[in-house]
Protein backbone atom coordinates (compact mmCIF):
# COMPACT_ATOMS: atom_id res chain seq x y z
CA UNK A 1 0.00 0.00 0.00
CA UNK A 2 1.49 3.16 -1.00
CA UNK A 3 2.00 6.07 2.02
CA UNK A 4 0.50 9.27 1.92
CA UNK A 5 3.96 10.91 0.41
CA UNK A 6 3.52 8.78 -2.86
CA UNK A 7 1.55 7.92 -5.47
CA UNK A 8 0.28 5.39 -7.02
CA UNK A 9 2.90 4.33 -8.85
CA UNK A 10 5.42 3.89 -5.89
CA UNK A 11 6.83 7.89 -6.90
CA UNK A 12 7.21 10.51 -4.00
CA UNK A 13 6.10 13.96 -3.79
CA UNK A 14 9.15 15.33 -3.50
CA UNK A 15 11.13 13.18 -6.44
CA UNK A 16 7.64 14.91 -8.61
CA UNK A 17 8.49 18.08 -7.37
CA UNK A 18 12.17 17.80 -8.62
CA UNK A 19 11.56 16.11 -12.03
CA UNK A 20 8.67 19.13 -11.91
CA UNK A 21 12.25 21.96 -12.02
CA UNK A 22 13.88 19.50 -14.41
CA UNK A 23 11.08 20.30 -16.89
CA UNK A 24 11.64 22.66 -19.77
CA UNK A 25 8.97 25.49 -19.81
CA UNK A 26 7.50 27.37 -23.07
CA UNK A 27 8.84 30.78 -24.17
CA UNK A 28 5.77 32.04 -23.53
CA UNK A 29 5.32 31.15 -19.80
CA UNK A 30 9.30 32.00 -19.02
CA UNK A 31 8.42 35.53 -20.27
CA UNK A 32 4.78 36.03 -18.06
CA UNK A 33 7.37 34.78 -15.12
CA UNK A 34 9.87 37.40 -15.88
CA UNK A 35 7.24 40.04 -16.50
CA UNK A 36 5.86 39.20 -13.10
CA UNK A 37 8.70 39.10 -11.20
CA UNK A 38 10.03 43.18 -12.89
CA UNK A 39 6.57 43.92 -11.67
CA UNK A 40 7.32 42.75 -7.95
CA UNK A 41 10.77 44.22 -8.42
CA UNK A 42 9.40 47.61 -9.43
CA UNK A 43 6.85 47.35 -6.54
CA UNK A 44 9.84 46.91 -3.98
CA UNK A 45 11.86 49.56 -5.60
CA UNK A 46 8.94 52.16 -5.16
CA UNK A 47 8.45 50.76 -1.89
CA UNK A 48 12.32 51.22 -0.96
CA UNK A 49 12.26 55.05 -2.54
CA UNK A 50 8.96 56.31 -0.08
CA UNK A 51 11.78 55.28 2.85
CA UNK A 52 14.60 57.07 1.07
CA UNK A 53 16.02 60.45 2.16
CA UNK A 54 17.79 62.14 -0.33
CA UNK A 55 19.26 65.42 0.26
CA UNK A 56 17.49 68.77 -0.94
CA UNK A 57 20.54 70.84 -1.28
CA UNK A 58 21.59 70.73 -4.79
CA UNK A 59 25.22 70.92 -4.41
CA UNK A 60 25.07 67.04 -2.13
CA UNK A 61 22.70 65.82 -4.72
CA UNK A 62 25.10 66.69 -7.42
CA UNK A 63 28.12 65.15 -5.56
CA UNK A 64 25.92 62.03 -4.83
CA UNK A 65 24.80 61.47 -8.50
CA UNK A 66 28.91 61.90 -9.04
CA UNK A 67 30.01 58.62 -6.55
CA UNK A 68 27.24 56.89 -7.97
CA UNK A 69 28.91 57.43 -11.81
CA UNK A 70 25.90 59.36 -12.70
CA UNK A 71 26.17 62.61 -15.13
CA UNK A 72 25.41 65.46 -12.42
CA UNK A 73 23.09 67.32 -14.82
CA UNK A 74 21.31 66.47 -18.01
CA UNK A 75 19.79 68.80 -20.74
CA UNK A 76 16.71 70.82 -19.62
CA UNK A 77 17.25 69.07 -15.75
CA UNK A 78 16.02 71.04 -12.88
CA UNK A 79 17.10 71.28 -8.99
CA UNK A 80 13.70 69.24 -8.18
CA UNK A 81 14.05 66.52 -11.11
CA UNK A 82 17.69 66.24 -10.49
CA UNK A 83 16.72 65.33 -6.90
CA UNK A 84 13.98 62.95 -8.25
CA UNK A 85 17.00 61.20 -10.77
CA UNK A 86 19.22 60.62 -7.47
CA UNK A 87 16.25 59.15 -5.48
CA UNK A 88 15.30 56.52 -8.34
CA UNK A 89 19.08 55.51 -8.45
CA UNK A 90 19.79 55.51 -5.10
CA UNK A 91 16.08 53.16 -4.86
CA UNK A 92 17.88 50.34 -7.62
CA UNK A 93 20.79 49.45 -5.14
CA UNK A 94 20.92 46.73 -3.35
CA UNK A 95 19.43 46.35 0.25
CA UNK A 96 22.31 46.43 2.23
CA UNK A 97 23.91 49.20 0.48
CA UNK A 98 20.26 51.02 1.21
CA UNK A 99 20.50 50.36 4.55
CA UNK A 100 23.63 52.05 5.13
CA UNK A 101 23.11 55.39 2.49
CA UNK A 102 19.59 56.02 4.27
CA UNK A 103 20.63 55.94 7.76
CA UNK A 104 24.04 58.36 5.74
CA UNK A 105 21.33 59.99 4.12
CA UNK A 106 18.77 60.57 7.12
CA UNK A 107 21.68 62.74 9.34
CA UNK A 108 22.44 64.69 6.08
CA UNK A 109 18.96 65.75 5.74
CA UNK A 110 18.01 66.30 9.45
CA UNK A 111 21.24 68.97 9.48
CA UNK A 112 20.20 70.69 6.25
CA UNK A 113 16.57 70.91 7.62
CA UNK A 114 18.23 72.80 10.59
CA UNK A 115 20.27 74.94 8.23
CA UNK A 116 16.96 75.41 5.76
CA UNK A 117 16.71 78.73 6.49
CA UNK A 118 19.73 80.78 5.92
CA UNK A 119 19.93 84.88 5.50
CA UNK A 120 22.74 86.81 3.23
CA UNK A 121 24.71 90.19 4.33
CA UNK A 122 22.63 92.88 2.72
CA UNK A 123 24.37 95.74 0.75
CA UNK A 124 23.72 99.39 2.14
CA UNK A 125 21.82 100.22 -1.02
CA UNK A 126 19.29 98.15 -0.38
CA UNK A 127 19.47 99.17 3.27
CA UNK A 128 18.97 102.64 2.19
CA UNK A 129 16.12 101.59 -0.20
CA UNK A 130 14.35 99.61 2.70
CA UNK A 131 13.90 102.62 4.88
CA UNK A 132 13.16 104.62 2.00
CA UNK A 133 9.62 102.60 0.94
CA UNK A 134 9.05 102.46 4.29
CA UNK A 135 8.63 106.22 4.45
CA UNK A 136 7.09 105.96 1.30
CA UNK A 137 4.17 103.24 2.28
CA UNK A 138 3.47 103.95 5.59
CA UNK A 139 1.77 107.80 5.01
CA UNK A 140 -0.35 106.13 1.72
CA UNK A 141 -1.63 103.26 3.85
CA UNK A 142 -2.79 105.63 6.95
CA UNK A 143 -4.15 107.95 4.14
CA UNK A 144 -5.87 104.72 2.02
CA UNK A 145 -7.39 103.47 5.90
CA UNK A 146 -8.88 106.86 6.60
CA UNK A 147 -10.93 106.73 3.09
CA UNK A 148 -11.92 103.18 4.20
CA UNK A 149 -13.20 104.12 7.64
CA UNK A 150 -15.06 106.90 6.76
CA UNK A 151 -16.80 104.95 3.33
CA UNK A 152 -17.49 102.46 6.25
CA UNK A 153 -19.89 104.76 7.86
CA UNK A 154 -22.19 105.91 4.22
CA UNK A 155 -25.58 104.57 4.23
CA UNK A 156 -26.05 101.03 2.85
CA UNK A 157 -28.46 102.33 -0.33
CA UNK A 158 -26.00 104.95 -1.40
CA UNK A 159 -23.19 101.83 -1.85
CA UNK A 160 -25.85 99.63 -3.36
CA UNK A 161 -26.74 102.19 -5.95
CA UNK A 162 -23.01 102.93 -6.81
CA UNK A 163 -22.34 99.24 -7.04
CA UNK A 164 -25.60 98.99 -9.39
CA UNK A 165 -24.42 101.31 -11.68
CA UNK A 166 -21.29 100.01 -12.09
CA UNK A 167 -21.94 96.75 -12.86
CA UNK A 168 -24.99 97.30 -15.34
CA UNK A 169 -22.38 99.18 -17.06
CA UNK A 170 -20.24 96.08 -17.05
CA UNK A 171 -22.67 93.38 -18.38
CA UNK A 172 -23.01 95.97 -21.73
CA UNK A 173 -19.35 95.32 -22.62
CA UNK A 174 -18.69 94.06 -26.06
CA UNK A 175 -15.69 94.69 -28.10
CA UNK A 176 -14.94 97.68 -29.26
CA UNK A 177 -12.01 97.66 -31.56
CA UNK A 178 -9.48 94.82 -32.54
CA UNK A 179 -6.02 95.27 -34.06
CA UNK A 180 -2.96 92.72 -35.11
CA UNK A 181 -0.26 93.60 -33.25
CA UNK A 182 2.31 91.60 -34.91
CA UNK A 183 3.12 88.93 -36.61
CA UNK A 184 3.95 86.50 -33.76
CA UNK A 185 1.72 86.16 -29.73
CA UNK A 186 0.90 89.08 -28.03
CA UNK A 187 2.10 88.31 -24.53
CA UNK A 188 0.89 91.46 -22.85
CA UNK A 189 -0.78 94.51 -23.22
CA UNK A 190 -0.71 97.47 -20.53
CA UNK A 191 -2.51 101.20 -20.65
CA UNK A 192 -0.93 104.29 -19.83
CA UNK A 193 -1.11 105.90 -16.50
CA UNK A 194 -3.56 108.84 -18.50
CA UNK A 195 -5.22 105.81 -20.55
CA UNK A 196 -4.25 107.95 -23.89
CA UNK A 197 -1.67 105.27 -25.22
CA UNK A 198 -1.33 101.54 -24.59
CA UNK A 199 1.74 99.46 -24.76
CA UNK A 200 2.03 95.49 -26.13
CA UNK A 201 4.94 92.82 -25.94
CA UNK A 202 4.96 90.21 -28.27
CA UNK A 203 7.10 87.05 -28.96
CA UNK A 204 9.09 88.55 -32.03
CA UNK A 205 11.07 90.45 -29.30
CA UNK A 206 8.91 93.98 -30.74
CA UNK A 207 7.29 96.37 -27.91
CA UNK A 208 5.14 98.99 -29.54
CA UNK A 209 3.04 101.85 -28.33
CA UNK A 210 -0.50 102.31 -29.33
CA UNK A 211 -2.63 105.05 -29.14
CA UNK A 212 -6.55 104.87 -27.68
CA UNK A 213 -8.73 104.69 -28.63
CA UNK A 214 -7.58 104.77 -32.67
CA UNK A 215 -4.96 101.65 -32.22
CA UNK A 216 -2.61 103.29 -34.55
CA UNK A 217 1.17 102.58 -34.12
CA UNK A 218 3.07 106.06 -32.48
CA UNK A 219 6.33 103.74 -31.55
CA UNK A 220 8.08 100.63 -32.11
CA UNK A 221 10.90 99.82 -29.55
CA UNK A 222 13.74 96.66 -30.95
CA UNK A 223 15.60 95.93 -28.23
CA UNK A 224 15.02 92.10 -27.42
CA UNK A 225 16.21 89.26 -29.31
CA UNK A 226 13.75 86.64 -28.03
CA UNK A 227 10.14 86.83 -26.45
CA UNK A 228 8.89 89.76 -24.06
CA UNK A 229 7.30 88.48 -21.01
CA UNK A 230 6.64 91.75 -19.20
CA UNK A 231 6.12 95.03 -19.82
CA UNK A 232 5.07 97.74 -17.50
CA UNK A 233 5.08 101.89 -17.52
CA UNK A 234 6.28 104.21 -14.77
CA UNK A 235 2.89 105.42 -12.66
CA UNK A 236 3.91 108.87 -14.08
CA UNK A 237 4.04 108.33 -17.48
CA UNK A 238 1.97 110.67 -19.93
CA UNK A 239 1.10 112.52 -16.21
CA UNK A 240 3.86 114.57 -15.12
CA UNK A 241 7.49 112.94 -16.08
CA UNK A 242 9.44 114.15 -19.14
CA UNK A 243 8.63 111.59 -22.28
CA UNK A 244 12.68 112.04 -22.59
CA UNK A 245 13.27 109.83 -19.39
CA UNK A 246 11.95 106.12 -18.33
CA UNK A 247 8.18 106.09 -19.40
CA UNK A 248 8.57 102.46 -20.27
CA UNK A 249 10.12 98.85 -19.20
CA UNK A 250 9.75 95.78 -20.74
CA UNK A 251 11.48 92.49 -19.95
CA UNK A 252 12.10 89.17 -22.68
CA UNK A 253 13.41 85.81 -22.40
CA UNK A 254 17.02 87.04 -23.31
CA UNK A 255 17.19 87.79 -19.87
CA UNK A 256 17.17 91.36 -20.19
CA UNK A 257 15.13 94.45 -18.43
CA UNK A 258 15.08 97.60 -21.01
CA UNK A 259 13.82 100.84 -19.57
CA UNK A 260 12.37 103.43 -22.47
CA UNK A 261 11.60 106.67 -23.36
CA UNK A 262 8.46 107.99 -25.65
CA UNK A 263 11.05 109.45 -27.71
CA UNK A 264 13.93 107.41 -28.77
CA UNK A 265 13.20 103.61 -30.13
CA UNK A 266 16.80 102.48 -28.53
CA UNK A 267 16.78 101.73 -24.59
CA UNK A 268 17.93 104.12 -22.23
CA UNK A 269 19.62 101.77 -19.95
CA UNK A 270 19.61 97.77 -19.92
CA UNK A 271 19.16 95.43 -16.70
CA UNK A 272 21.47 93.03 -16.48
CA UNK A 273 21.23 89.96 -13.72
CA UNK A 274 18.84 87.27 -14.78
CA UNK A 275 20.63 84.19 -16.03
CA UNK A 276 16.87 83.28 -17.71
CA UNK A 277 13.78 84.22 -19.72
CA UNK A 278 12.69 87.18 -17.46
CA UNK A 279 7.84 86.79 -17.12
CA UNK A 280 6.21 90.14 -15.54
CA UNK A 281 7.83 92.79 -14.37
CA UNK A 282 6.00 96.09 -12.68
CA UNK A 283 7.05 99.34 -11.41
CA UNK A 284 6.87 100.11 -7.66
CA UNK A 285 4.17 102.50 -7.13
CA UNK A 286 6.81 105.52 -6.49
CA UNK A 287 8.32 104.85 -9.94
CA UNK A 288 11.98 104.59 -7.81
CA UNK A 289 11.98 100.74 -8.17
CA UNK A 290 11.42 97.86 -10.89
CA UNK A 291 10.49 94.03 -9.59
CA UNK A 292 10.98 91.37 -12.08
CA UNK A 293 9.96 87.73 -11.77
CA UNK A 294 12.42 85.29 -13.89
CA UNK A 295 12.60 81.60 -14.67
CA UNK A 296 15.87 81.34 -13.05
CA UNK A 297 13.74 80.58 -10.09
CA UNK A 298 14.42 84.53 -8.39
CA UNK A 299 12.48 87.66 -8.37
CA UNK A 300 14.55 90.75 -8.30
CA UNK A 301 14.17 94.46 -7.20
CA UNK A 302 16.41 96.95 -9.40
CA UNK A 303 16.99 100.76 -8.92
CA UNK A 304 15.69 102.64 -11.75
CA UNK A 305 18.17 105.68 -12.02
CA UNK A 306 21.44 103.67 -10.96
CA UNK A 307 19.93 100.56 -12.83
CA UNK A 308 21.09 98.38 -10.26
CA UNK A 309 20.08 95.46 -8.81
CA UNK A 310 19.38 95.66 -4.93
CA UNK A 311 17.90 92.33 -4.15
CA UNK A 312 17.99 89.09 -5.55
CA UNK A 313 15.17 87.16 -3.80
CA UNK A 314 14.64 83.13 -3.71
CA UNK A 315 11.84 81.36 -2.01
CA UNK A 316 10.27 79.58 -5.24
CA UNK A 317 11.79 76.03 -6.18
CA UNK A 318 10.43 76.40 -9.79
CA UNK A 319 9.90 79.43 -12.10
CA UNK A 320 8.70 82.56 -10.98
CA UNK A 321 6.29 83.75 -13.63
CA UNK A 322 4.14 86.89 -11.91
CA UNK A 323 4.90 90.09 -9.40
CA UNK A 324 2.64 92.50 -8.78
CA UNK A 325 3.29 95.57 -6.10
CA UNK A 326 1.27 96.42 -3.72
CA UNK A 327 -0.76 100.00 -3.87
CA UNK A 328 1.13 101.40 -0.96
CA UNK A 329 4.37 99.87 -1.83
CA UNK A 330 4.96 97.94 1.24
CA UNK A 331 4.35 94.68 -0.18
CA UNK A 332 5.10 92.90 -3.24
CA UNK A 333 3.59 89.52 -4.40
CA UNK A 334 4.65 86.87 -6.48
CA UNK A 335 3.41 83.46 -8.14
CA UNK A 336 5.67 80.69 -9.61
CA UNK A 337 5.19 77.51 -11.67
CA UNK A 338 5.94 75.77 -8.36
CA UNK A 339 1.84 76.14 -7.67
CA UNK A 340 3.06 78.83 -4.43
CA UNK A 341 2.86 82.26 -4.38
CA UNK A 342 4.45 84.42 -1.98
CA UNK A 343 3.73 87.84 -0.31
CA UNK A 344 6.48 90.04 0.69
CA UNK A 345 7.38 92.47 3.09
CA UNK A 346 10.13 95.10 1.28
CA UNK A 347 10.48 96.92 4.35
CA UNK A 348 12.13 93.94 6.48
CA UNK A 349 13.11 91.66 3.61
CA UNK A 350 11.03 88.82 5.08
CA UNK A 351 7.71 86.32 3.50
CA UNK A 352 4.41 88.24 5.02
CA UNK A 353 2.28 85.72 3.74
CA UNK A 354 2.35 82.17 1.19
CA UNK A 355 -0.51 81.59 -0.96
CA UNK A 356 -0.94 78.02 -1.10
CA UNK A 357 -4.33 76.15 -2.57
CA UNK A 358 -3.25 75.80 -6.18
CA UNK A 359 -2.18 72.52 -7.65
CA UNK A 360 -0.78 74.24 -11.00
CA UNK A 361 1.28 76.89 -12.03
CA UNK A 362 0.26 80.75 -11.05
CA UNK A 363 0.59 82.62 -13.97
CA UNK A 364 -1.41 85.83 -12.91
CA UNK A 365 -1.44 87.96 -9.72
CA UNK A 366 -2.56 91.49 -8.54
CA UNK A 367 -3.26 93.26 -5.32
CA UNK A 368 -6.79 94.86 -4.95
CA UNK A 369 -6.68 98.59 -4.33
CA UNK A 370 -8.19 97.90 -0.86
CA UNK A 371 -4.66 96.79 -0.05
CA UNK A 372 -5.59 93.88 2.42
CA UNK A 373 -6.65 91.68 -0.80
CA UNK A 374 -4.58 89.60 -3.25
CA UNK A 375 -5.64 87.35 -6.66
CA UNK A 376 -4.04 84.95 -8.23
CA UNK A 377 -4.82 83.28 -11.72
CA UNK A 378 -3.62 79.35 -12.27
CA UNK A 379 -3.20 76.64 -14.37
CA UNK A 380 -5.79 74.70 -12.55
CA UNK A 381 -8.47 77.02 -14.10
CA UNK A 382 -9.05 78.83 -11.03
CA UNK A 383 -8.84 81.76 -9.42
CA UNK A 384 -8.21 82.51 -5.35
CA UNK A 385 -8.86 84.89 -3.81
CA UNK A 386 -6.28 85.51 0.08
CA UNK A 387 -6.96 88.10 2.33
CA UNK A 388 -3.31 88.82 4.02
CA UNK A 389 -5.39 89.91 7.34
CA UNK A 390 -6.45 86.33 7.89
CA UNK A 391 -3.64 84.95 6.04
CA UNK A 392 -5.97 82.30 3.91
CA UNK A 393 -7.70 81.82 0.99
CA UNK A 394 -11.33 83.51 0.98
CA UNK A 395 -13.13 82.38 -2.20
CA UNK A 396 -11.98 80.07 -4.89
CA UNK A 397 -13.29 81.03 -8.43
CA UNK A 398 -13.53 78.43 -11.12
CA UNK A 399 -12.92 81.08 -13.22
CA UNK A 400 -12.24 79.48 -17.35
CA UNK A 401 -12.33 75.95 -18.88
CA UNK A 402 -8.53 76.21 -19.05
CA UNK A 403 -5.75 77.80 -17.51
CA UNK A 404 -5.86 81.06 -16.01
CA UNK A 405 -3.12 83.53 -17.54
CA UNK A 406 -3.63 86.57 -15.86
CA UNK A 407 -6.50 88.31 -13.64
CA UNK A 408 -6.19 91.95 -12.95
CA UNK A 409 -8.37 94.35 -10.42
CA UNK A 410 -9.50 97.36 -11.75
CA UNK A 411 -7.24 100.39 -9.98
CA UNK A 412 -9.18 103.65 -10.33
CA UNK A 413 -6.74 106.77 -11.05
CA UNK A 414 -6.06 109.55 -8.92
CA UNK A 415 -8.07 111.86 -10.71
CA UNK A 416 -11.42 109.84 -11.29
CA UNK A 417 -10.85 108.96 -7.35
CA UNK A 418 -10.22 113.43 -6.62
CA UNK A 419 -13.38 113.77 -9.36
CA UNK A 420 -15.82 111.21 -7.12
CA UNK A 421 -14.74 112.80 -3.68
CA UNK A 422 -14.97 116.12 -5.26
CA UNK A 423 -18.88 116.43 -5.04
CA UNK A 424 -19.21 115.13 -0.96
CA UNK A 425 -18.11 111.70 0.42
CA UNK A 426 -19.00 108.74 -2.01
CA UNK A 427 -18.42 105.07 -2.15
CA UNK A 428 -15.38 105.03 -4.98
CA UNK A 429 -15.35 102.20 -7.34
CA UNK A 430 -11.63 101.53 -7.34
CA UNK A 431 -11.54 97.43 -6.77
CA UNK A 432 -14.99 96.85 -7.23
CA UNK A 433 -14.30 94.11 -9.96
CA UNK A 434 -11.55 92.15 -11.75
CA UNK A 435 -11.06 90.93 -14.96
CA UNK A 436 -9.33 87.59 -15.94
CA UNK A 437 -8.24 85.56 -19.55
CA UNK A 438 -7.46 82.18 -20.50
CA UNK A 439 -6.45 79.99 -22.77
CA UNK A 440 -10.16 78.92 -23.26
CA UNK A 441 -10.30 82.13 -25.70
CA UNK A 442 -12.45 84.32 -22.87
CA UNK A 443 -11.99 87.36 -21.17
CA UNK A 444 -14.17 87.12 -17.97
CA UNK A 445 -15.31 89.98 -16.12
CA UNK A 446 -15.95 89.40 -12.09
CA UNK A 447 -17.49 91.32 -8.81
CA UNK A 448 -15.30 91.77 -6.53
CA UNK A 449 -18.67 91.70 -3.80
CA UNK A 450 -19.55 87.89 -4.19
CA UNK A 451 -16.97 87.22 -7.04
CA UNK A 452 -19.88 86.18 -9.42
CA UNK A 453 -19.24 86.49 -12.76
CA UNK A 454 -20.93 89.90 -14.60
CA UNK A 455 -19.94 88.93 -18.03
CA UNK A 456 -17.94 86.65 -20.92
CA UNK A 457 -15.81 88.98 -23.49
CA UNK A 458 -15.88 86.49 -26.34
CA UNK A 459 -13.64 87.58 -29.91
CA UNK A 460 -9.91 86.43 -29.94
CA UNK A 461 -9.58 82.95 -31.78
CA UNK A 462 -7.52 81.27 -29.63
CA UNK A 463 -5.33 81.34 -26.25
CA UNK A 464 -5.99 85.25 -24.59
CA UNK A 465 -2.18 85.69 -22.69
CA UNK A 466 -3.32 88.71 -21.09
CA UNK A 467 -5.69 91.20 -19.74
CA UNK A 468 -5.86 94.67 -18.42
CA UNK A 469 -8.13 97.80 -17.09
CA UNK A 470 -8.18 101.11 -17.93
CA UNK A 471 -8.18 103.18 -15.25
CA UNK A 472 -10.55 105.70 -15.79
CA UNK A 473 -13.05 102.66 -16.13
CA UNK A 474 -13.76 103.06 -19.71
CA UNK A 475 -11.99 100.34 -21.37
CA UNK A 476 -10.73 96.92 -21.15
CA UNK A 477 -8.00 95.44 -23.45
CA UNK A 478 -7.01 91.81 -24.06
CA UNK A 479 -4.17 90.12 -26.57
CA UNK A 480 -3.45 86.79 -26.87
CA UNK A 481 -1.87 83.74 -29.95
CA UNK A 482 -4.48 85.32 -32.52
CA UNK A 483 -1.43 87.97 -32.79
CA UNK A 484 -4.07 91.01 -31.97
CA UNK A 485 -5.17 93.18 -29.29
CA UNK A 486 -8.62 93.92 -28.14
CA UNK A 487 -10.47 96.98 -26.62
CA UNK A 488 -13.99 96.05 -24.94
CA UNK A 489 -16.34 98.88 -23.92
CA UNK A 490 -19.35 99.68 -22.81
CA UNK A 491 -22.07 99.87 -26.13
CA UNK A 492 -24.32 101.81 -24.99
CA UNK A 493 -21.81 105.11 -23.65
CA UNK A 494 -18.97 106.59 -26.05
CA UNK A 495 -15.55 106.24 -25.25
Amino acid sequence: MATASEDSNGISLEDLGEDMMNYELSDSTKKAREEHQAILDEFERKKRARTLAVPTDDGRVRAKLRELGEPQCLFGEGPGDRRDRLRYLLSKLEGAEMVHDEDEESESESEEEREEEFFTQGTLELLEARRWIAGYSLPRARDRLRKQRIEYDLPLPQIKSVRKDLFTGLKSYANFSSQIGDDRPISQCVFSPDCSLIATGSWSGLCRIWSVPSCETVIAFKGHIDRIGGVAWHPQSTLSIDKSVVNLASGGADGLINLWSLENDSPLGTLRGHTSRVGRIDFHPSGRFIGSASFDYSWRLWDVETTGELLLQEGHFREVYAIRFQNDGALVATGGLDAIGRVWDLRTGRSAMVLEGHVKDILGVDFSPNGYQVATGSADNTIRIWDIRTLRCIYTIAAHKSLVSDVKFFHASLALINEEWASGVKPTISGLYLASCGYDSFVNIWSADDWSLLKILAGHDGKVMAVDISSDNKLIASSGFDRTFKLWANENLPV
